[in-house]
């Protein structure tokens, strides 16, 4: 007989219960509306994920109890089809990543989750005790075991499910985005599972969570690891996938996109989800005619919409005009405010504060630094005023080596592409203009500036981009040693200067706004160094 299963790829909030109860509800009945047997919602679906220490908090779990109650009692009228649902689970005093399957209105099974990441961006050893035992359970004559999230990544979850009968495997998932994610899961899953001769539904979570991205693209493999069907990339997504004798039926495959595509959307997906799940009514973004703050506002236009992005241009005495005429043409064709207030008159106000105590020292980065935070107090102040998030526009390579201000360029309550080297940045503002030229094509060209005194260039206090940031991604991404960056063709001066300027920059990434993560390794939860140290590797 066939067996047709749903695939609800969620947008969960989490400890909006009542509000992630709601969509499993809508996605059940848009499932039973195409006949679904089984509907599958990602990892603790119910709650979102991560909750993080409210999983330290008794209420937390009490909430959750009288929610999934409650859930039982509004799809008993959906009846017969098994709806599997993500969650946290108190039993006695230990506590478990669980899924349960709700059928007829009553919890039919409830599997606890085997192995624990304590990786990356992940610590659920901190919260949760491991389970042991597998569940499958029959629909139709054909037998479904369930594992989630890392039980298909480690340990012999999977084996204990085939050992136990499964035809089919039902992975829920809160897999995080990085870059080229979606194909490693699918490579990853062949070997760990399709091996085994099972097919798989792998159902993943979809949302932006504060700096991480869950990207969705979920999918199903048949028990040869054929690729049968793949939901959307960073959009909420239902899709019925039919199994006969335990095999799926070949269903749509959403295209594949290139890298850039792949981060940009998810960097859209990122800023909307941050804004909107806080309540913000709006953002800011001092907008410099430069390429960061220039993809940092296409990406939030099209996150938000025009009416709810707002562009500050505040020039100095150093801006060119070329930075004016740039910032007027791209606001002029995303049409979103702009204003232009002039730091000249608050920039002169410190100088002359401070003249009696700077007297006789010549100005340098001290006088670069004030013109900074003038902008970004400004900033702040207007959105203490008007209640708008502040979005920063630094990228990682300027954070890895600290080419940032504290308390200026880097105010704000959200960075945006803090996770995005500066090469890669000039390749998403190529993509984003290949859907519609919005970037005036002379921001992308033109030498990178600060402007912070008189004929300023990045490159006059960094490297080149492109040997900055690959000496950063063999150092801080790839964990390489100073000798083996320099054995790949690096100048071992400039190996020496990069990592020493990461090591010593700890303390202002320290102070800077979370931001999307779009690499395997980002700074925040996946690199936790000591500001204080003395080691030298």
């Amino acid at each position: 007989m066939t067996v047709k299963v749903a695939i609800a790829q969620m947008n969960s909030v989490v400890g909006d219960l009542a509000g992630n109860a709601k969509k499993i509800i809508e996605n059940v009945e848009l499932a039973a509306a195409q006949g679904a047997d089984i509907v599958v919602t990602p990892e603790l679906s119910l709650v979102g994920y991560p909750p993080e220490d409210l999983l330290l908090r008794a209420a937390f779990y009490h909430q959750t109890e009288q929610c999934l109650n409650n859930l039982c009692s509004s799809l008993k009228q959906f009846s017969n089809i098994y709806v599997l649902v993500g969650h946290p689970l108190a039993i006695a005093d230990e506590y478990y990543n669980a899924i349960s399957v709700l059928l007829n209105g009553e919890i039919a099974h409830t599997y606890l989750k085997h192995s624990l990441p304590n990786d990356a961006v992940f610590d659920e050893k901190r919260y949760f005790a491991t389970g042991k035992d597998p569940v499958v359970f029959e629909v139709k004559g054909c037998r479904f075991g369930i594992n989630i999230c890392e039980d298909v990544w480690s340990g012999n979850a999977p084996e204990l499910a085939r050992d136990a009968g499964a035809q089919v495997l039902l992975a829920p998932n809160a897999s995080p985005f990085h870059m080229n994610k979606s194909d490693f899961r699918v490579e990853t899953m062949r070997k760990n599972i399709s091996s085994l001769g099972m097919s798989l539904v792998y159902a993943n979570l979809v949302g932006g969570q504060d700096e991480l991205i869950f990207d969705g693209n979920s999918f199903v493999l048949d028990s040869s690891g054929t690729l049968c069907a793949r939901l959307q990339h960073c959009s909420v997504d239902l899709q019925i996938v039919e199994f006969i004798h335990g095999q799926p039926v070949p269903a749509l495959i959403a295209p594949s996109l290139a890298v850039e595509g792949q981060i940009y959307q998810a960097l859209v997906l990122g800023v909307r989800d941050y804004v909107v799940k806080n309540g913000f009514p709006s953002v800011l973004i001092g907008f410099s005619g430069g390429v960061d703050s220039a993809l940092t506002l296409a990406i939030a236009v099209d996150a938000l919409g025009a009416s709810k992005v707002r562009a500050v241009m505040m020039p100095s005495p150093y801006t060119a005009e070329i930075s004016w005429l740039d910032s007027r043409e791209m606001v002029h064709r995303v049409g979103v405010r702009y204003d232009e207030i002039s730091i000249n008159a608050c920039f002169s106000a410190f100088k002359q504060t401070l003249s009696s105590e700077f007297a006789g020292l010549k100005e340098d980065t001290t006088e670069e630094n004030i013109q900074a935070r003038i902008r970004g107090t400004i900033l702040m102040a207007m959105s203490n005023k008007y209640g708008s998030i502040v979005l920063t526009t630094g990228n990682k390579s300027e954070m890895a080596v600290g080419y940032c201000t504290l308390y200026g360029d880097m105010a704000g309550g959200f960075a945006v592409i803090k996770d995005v080297a500066k090469t890669m940045v000039y390749r998403l503002c190529a993509y984003r203009n290949s859907l519609s030229d919005i970037i005036p094509e002379r921001i992308i060209t033109r030498p990178p500036s600060a402007e912070l005194r008189p004929d300023q260039k990045d490159q006059d206090s960094l490297p080149p981009y492109d040997i900055l940031d690959g000496i950063m991604q063999r150092y801080m991404e790839e964990n390489q040693s100073r000798a083996e960056i320099v054995a790949a063709g690096f100048a071992e001066a400039e190996v020496e200067r990069v990592t020493r300027l990461i090591k010593i920059n700890e303390y202002k990434r320290r102070q800077a706004p979370v931001g999307i993560r779009i690499t395997h390794r980002a700074f925040g939860r996946d690199w936790r160094y000591p500001i204080t140290s003395k080691f030298r590797d």
